[in-house]
């Protein structure tokens, strides 16, 4: 929703289904820009004296603010409004009305008070065209702006730039990681374009989150598109997932830890407990078995073994039984086989006084019996190679 001509189905929304208007996030109308808030709350009337009276308008970047509708003006969400500003006036696009502003505000804790600024009028098509004109001059600036930059020699990354809808003001974002004195930045940039000049330093993630681009999943940044809220990130986030501490794969576009890191973080602290923590290798009778990796969520640890290129995956039952038989000094005869066999005894046979001298006697008699056979098969072969053999004559034909 948002786009203008939604009613009419213009972008490609029907009452059935909800189809986009296909131009892959470039849309005009502001009906596929990023930080968009579906109202769920549109289809119920209130009466007007019942409405709440602050509106969410969304600004270039992502930005959002908070004005009083003090003249009980009907707005559509995608409308463009003309807002009041500390110096002067822009315009912006209505993102969220009503009872769902109210409890932004209070999950933002944001107070109302007279101090809050207010909606002037609905845009017209003068303030649109003044709009338009105020947003071409952008890149320009841009460009120029940054040329300034390397000549006064500042160490400081400027990021984008956004005119105020009346051109009365310029807001420069940069990004720097040391203090920087950009005093005579500012007055050679205000000689240079005639107009009031604010310098807003910001973070590296929130300059990805307003440049935008696609990160190493192939979709678009969360930062650009709805994450709003900037958690601290630390490698034991990667630790406890078991990813390798690689810089180039750990860091996102701005160069900082991704933030997807924190999103199953808390899913693996809880599989995590179950599994025990391995100090020291396990000791079998094999050998040593260190840990090599642990599978999370299958509750399966991989070992290996000192002059082995092979891991033997184990289950975690299995594991803490084995260090539970080193703690008591047992080692199990493998990773697989956690009982240990029994020792072979040679069970001792009650017998006489000097058995074992008996048994060497018959040891030696037996040995004497074998080297008397011998004997006796060698004499009879000679026997039989004395004897004459007997000779056949030659038989002869009487006549």
């Amino acid at each position: 929703m948002g786009c203008g001509s939604c009613s009419s189905g213009g972008c490609g929304t029907s009452e059935s289904a909800v189809s986009g208007c296909g131009s892959k996030g470039t849309c005009g109308t502001g009906g596929c820009n990023k930080m968009n808030v579906f109202d769920w709350l549109s289809h119920m009337d209130v009466p007007a004296s019942q409405r709440f009276d602050v509106v969410e308008v969304k600004f270039k970047g992502g930005r959002k603010e908070y004005f009083r509708n003090i003249n009980q003006l009907e707005f559509v969400t995608g409308d463009y409004v003309v807002c009041e500003m500390a110096s002067g006036q822009h315009i912006g696009a209505v993102s969220l009305q009503g009872e769902l502003v109210r409890l932004q505000m209070k999950r933002k804790n944001v107070v109302i008070n007279d101090d809050m600024h207010v909606i002037y009028r609905i845009a017209t098509e003068k303030d649109l065209d003044k709009h338009t004109q105020a947003m071409a001059r952008e890149m320009p600036t841009l460009y120029r702006t940054r040329e300034i930059i390397r000549e006064m020699k500042l160490n400081m990354k400027l990021s984008d730039v956004e005119f105020q809808s009346d051109n009365t003001k310029t807001t420069f974002y940069y990004s720097s990681e040391e203090r920087v004195d950009f005093r005579e930045l500012i007055k050679a940039l205000a000689s240079e374009f005639k107009v009031r000049i604010e310098m807003r330093q910001i973070s590296l993630r929130q300059e990805a989150s307003r440049l935008g681009g696609l990160g190493s999943c192939g979709r678009e940044l969360c930062c650009s598109t709805w994450l709003t809220d900037f958690k601290n990130i630390s490698t034991a986030a990667a630790r406890y997932q078991n990813l390798s501490l690689n810089p180039a794969k750990l860091s996102g576009q701005c160069g900082r830890l991704k933030c997807c890191l924190n999103y199953e973080l808390e899913t693996y602290i809880d599989a995590l407990r179950d599994i025990p923590t391995v100090d020291a290798p396990l000791k079998t009778k094999k050998g040593n078995a260190v840990l090599q990796k642990t599978d999370i969520f299958k509750k399966i640890m991989w070992f290996g073994f000192d002059k082995d290129t092979n891991w033997y995956p184990v289950a975690i039952d299995k594991v803490m039984e084995i260090i539970a038989l080193n703690k008591k000094d047992i080692l199990p005869e493998s990773l697989d086989i956690l009982t240990p066999e029994p020792e072979k005894s040679i069970e001792k046979i009650p017998g006489k006084l000097n058995s074992d001298l008996e048994n060497l006697d018959k040891k030696y008699s037996e040995e004497q019996k074998k080297k008397k056979k011998k004997k006796n098969k060698s004499g009879k072969n000679k026997n039989h190679a004395n004897k004459p053999q007997a000779t056949a004559s030659p038989a002869t034909d009487s006549k």
